[in-house]
Parts: C-alpha cells; sequence; structure tokens
C-alpha cells in the first residue's frame, strides 16, 4: 500500500493563548490510522519554547480574567462547553477511531457521555465552600478558604484520549485553575478538535492551551516549570515514576493515574455465563488498552475447565475488522510499538511454560487489512510468578491462574506491584463484601466490570497511582485550603509569646 505523502495530509496547528499556531521550529509529525497502519493526519510539533508560550498564557488566564470571574461564571461555560461536545460527538468519536483505533460504538458512547463531567464540575464549581472553625482562641475569628492551585499541567494517553482528559480538565477548571495540556503524541487530534470548543464555549483566550509534541522532548520542560503549580497525568507507571520524579523537584502535587494488572475473580457459586461475558468485558473490549483491563482471570478449580470453555466459545465468535464498522467488536492495537510489544509477550509466555489455547498471534484474517492486529489470546497453566501474571501487557491477552479458596484468590489478586481495579463474580452478599475489602485496588466491581462514573472516586493503590480522579474527590486535588486568623480584640498580646 502507498504512503500519503505528508503535504497531501490535513495539519492540525495548536492552541496557544486562543490562536491556532505552528510549532516554533516549523516541523510536523505523522499521527497514524492504526487500522490502515499509514499516516492520516500531521500534528504540530511543539518545542521547549512552545511550552513556555502555553504556560506563559496559562499563567496570564490564571491572574487575570478566569481568576476574575464569578465561580458561577466559570460553572456556567463549563456547562455550554458540555452542550458543545454533546453537539459533536459523534463527530469527535469518529475523529478518536481514525487516530487510536478504538471501537466506534465504544467511542460514540465515551463521547454522548463526557458531557456529564462538564454538568456534573459545572455545577461544583459555585459549591467550593470554606469553613468556620470554633476556634479554642478567645478574641479571634478563624476561618478557611478554598482556593485554585493555579497553572495545571495536564499529559493524557492515547487509549481513550478525550475521555481521561475530561476528568482532569473539567474537575481543575472548576475549581478555578488553568490549563497546559499535552495529549499523547499517538492520539493528538481528538484533542485540538476538541480544543475548537473552548473559545465557543467562552473560554477566556488561555485558559486551556494544548502543546502537541512528543513527551521525551517537551515533557520535562511542562513538568518542571516552576509557573507550573501540579501535574495530572495519566499513563504507564514507569513514566508515570518519572514524572513524579520531575514534579518533586519543585515540590509540586500530582495525581497519577497509572498501570494495572488487575485481577477478575470468579467464585463457584458465580452466575458463570454472566462472569464470562464480564471476563471477556475487562480483557478483549478497547483490544485490552485500558488500564483496567481485567488482564489476569482467578477462576475456582472446580470451574475452571467450564469458565475456560465458555471463554473460548465467546472469543471464537468476536469480529475483528474495521472500527469505524459498527459490527467490530475487537480493533487494531492503537501503536506499531505497542504491537510488538504484545506479541512479545506472548513469546515470553510461551516461553515460561504458559499453555496458549486461542490466538497467540498477530491477526491475519483479510477484514484486518493492514493494521496491527493480535488475535484474542488465552493463557491456561499461568503461574503467579510468571511475568504474563505480574507485568501490564495493555492487549488482548488473558492470563487464567486457578485458585482454590477465597484465601488464596485474595491472596493471588494482592501479589502484584499494581492495584488499579478488581472483579468479583459471587452471588454470595457475604463473599461480596468481605473480598472488596481485603483486595487492594482502587475500585472493586462485584457481578460487573468496566463501569465509571463522574460522581464515582477513580484511582489505584500501590504503582497504580496517586490521589483520584472523579466525584468530589477530584475537584479537592485541585484546591489547596488556606487558613485565616483575625483578631477581635482590638489589643495586642504579648509579641514574645506564641498566642
Amino acid at each position: 500500500m502507498s504512503m500519503p505523502a505528508a503535504a497531501d495530509l490535513p495539519r492540525h496547528q495548536m492552541l496557544i493563548e486562543g490562536k491556532w499556531v505552528d510549532a516554533n521550529g516549523g516541523e510536523w509529525f505523522p499521527t497514524d490510522n492504526p487500522f490502515l497502519g499509514k499516516p492520516w493526519a500531521m500534528i504540530a510539533r511543539g518545542d521547549n519554547a512552545d511550552v513556555d508560550r502555553a504556560i506563559a498564557a496559562a499563567a496570564a488566564a490564571f491572574r487575570g480574567p478566569w481568576r476574575k470571574m464569578s465561580a458561577s461564571e466559570r460553572g456556567a461555560i463549563l456547562r455550554r462547553f458540555g452542550d458543545l461536545v454533546a453537539q459533536n460527538a459523534d463527530r469527535l468519536g469518529e475523529i478518536e477511531t481514525r487516530d487510536n483505533g478504538k471501537l466506534i460504538t465504544e467511542m460514540r458512547g465515551q463521547l454522548r457521555y463526557i458531557p456529564q463531567w462538564f454538568y456534573y464540575f459545572g455545577g461544583l464549581a459555585d459549591k467550593i465552600e470554606g469553613r468556620v472553625i470554633p476556634i479554642d482562641k478567645p478574641g479571634v475569628f478563624n476561618f478557611t478558604r478554598e482556593e485554585p492551585i493555579g497553572v495545571v499541567a495536564a499529559i493524557t494517553p492515547w487509549n481513550s484520549p478525550l475521555m481521561l482528559a475530561t476528568w482532569k480538565l473539567a474537575p481543575a477548571l472548576a475549581a478555578g485553575n488553568t490549563i497546559v495540556w499535552k495529549p499523547s503524541e499517538f492520539s493528538s487530534a481528538s484533542a485540538l478538535a476538541f480544543g475548537e470548543l473552548f473559545e465557543q464555549a467562552g473560554f477566556p483566550p488561555g485558559v486551556v492551551n494544548i502543546v502537541t509534541g512528543f513527551g521525551s522532548e517537551i515533557g520535562e520542560a511542562l513538568v518542571t516549570d516552576p509557573r507550573v503549580a501540579k501535574v495530572a497525568f495519566t499513563g504507564g507507571d514507569a513514566t508515570g515514576e518519572q514524572v513524579y520524579g520531575l514534579a518533586a523537584r519543585g515540590i509540586k502535587p500530582v495525581t497519577l493515574e497509572l498501570g494495572g494488572k488487575s485481577a477478575n475473580i470468579v467464585f463457584d457459586d458465580a452466575d458463570i455465563p454472566n462472569a464470562i461475558r464480564g471476563v471477556v468485558s475487562g480483557i478483549f473490549a478497547a483490544t485490552g488498552q485500558t488500564c483496567i483491563a481485567g488482564s489476569r482471570l482467578l477462576v475456582q478449580r472446580s470451574i475452571h475447565d467450564q469458565v475456560v470453555d465458555g471463554l473460548l466459545a465467546l472469543a471464537r465468535t468476536a469480529q475483528m475488522g474495521d472500527p469505524l464498522s459498527d459490527a467490530t467488536q475487537i480493533g487494531p492495537v492503537t501503536t506499531p510499538g505497542q504491537y510488538r510489544k504484545v506479541l512479545d509477550y506472548i513469546d515470553i509466555a510461551r516461553g515460561e511454560g504458559a499453555s496458549c489455547v486461542i490466538g497467540g498471534a498477530a491477526a491475519t484474517r483479510p477484514e484486518c487489512g493492514s493494521g496491527w492486529f493480535v488475535e484474542p489470546t488465552i493463557f491456561t497453566d499461568v503461574k503467579q510468578s510468571m511475568r504474563i501474571a505480574q507485568e501490564e501487557v495493555f492487549g488482548p491477552v488473558l492470563a487464567v491462574i486457578p485458585f482454590e479458596d477465597e484465601e488464596e484468590a485474595i491472596g493471588i489478586a494482592n501479589d502484584t506491584q499494581f492495584g488499579l481495579a478488581a472483579g468479583v463474580w459471587t452471588q454470595s452478599i457475604r463473599r461480596a463484601l468481605t473480598a472488596s475489602e481485603r483486595l487492594e485496588a482502587g475500585t472493586v466491581w462485584v457481578n460487573t466490570y468496566r463501569a465509571v462514573s463522574y460522581m464515582s472516586p477513580f484511582g489505584g493503590y500501590k504503582r497504580s497511582g496517586v490521589g483520584r480522579e472523579n466525584g468530589m474527590s477530584a475537584i479537592r486535588g485541585y484546591l489547596q485550603e488556606k487558613s485565616v486568623w483575625i483578631d477581635l480584640n482590638g489589643e495586642a498580646p504579648n509579641p514574645f509569646v506564641m498566642r
């Protein structure tokens, strides 16, 4: 297949101070369509000078029009933005599918749901309140103020670009902060299309800035700039560790939503057909490219073969192909690097003695075209010590591990450096409650999987992250508390003694 010339591809500029601008160096880079396996657009390749411009614009907007607006005015703008996203949801969803290969059915659903974040946090904007403290010092009035932090650097991944950006933008803006947003170099097109709506909604110039480019080239400048007051990052744990270290240089607060190796636990009293559908949802939906992927299936030994047989039967029916088709159920892997990584992990699993019972190779079906597809893959005979049971694959690869009883299941589930999510399949309310308490994970689903909401906090234990997104917990992460003391006596006490 011939490659299109770069000059023939549409070009997407960056958004800085309310203006669409080329990169400072005048350079561009291609973004690929994973189904076609070739570039479909060109993105401005930012450098540190672009980062500097964007941070300066965000800092000026924070000191100026955005900070001077009332909280109710800011909330109204957020709600208008939600309306605009709703009106453009299908168009934005199609751009995301072309750019990262996720199913159009899922992208449409996400984009139609995203407005709820802007409605919810827009409604919270003027409900941020301090408190009066009945202080133990006579003649003193003490109260607190909740204030925005300042400029927030939002760094987002390629797997659900606008959804995961929204988890940062909506609470940060509602709290009164301004944003410099660096989307993944693999999925910047939808972020820039999203950016077109900010001016229409009434955001003052500089409140939201979008700088595109490679993290290795501009990430450090963005995270370490002293004008950036907070960093919010979603991505792999290795990169998150680097971001955390860079932010620590400036003693900056961070929100980190990182990797996962989530356990989907099926007990022998589960509704087996429902559990099988839930396990498939946890690993083959989104082609396994999700931080909450239930990539470890822990199944009670007495039903092991029954569950595996059911999984095989369902996996064999999965429709692969063009993610823009409503009939497709499994799309391509987003990047060639990730495609090779998934195939490498399959080879590693075989080398360590796991048994591949389905898949285990690149997909060569005619309907997969020239894209980066991997067959839905299931391994049995997996030991907890194997790399496939400990490391995040981020692809459609499931490791099946049997267990004898609840104690062993909880032990295996918690025996990992990650702690983002877990699933429990049981009809026992006692087991549902005790397992959800004992599992070391920020989210535990019982008899369901992959459910999220703007109302419910999301985040990880251990190396899966720091802080929480969504719900009231999220907006608190973008505020800082100030204590104010006012003397009512009118007479200064002994200046040499702490009052």
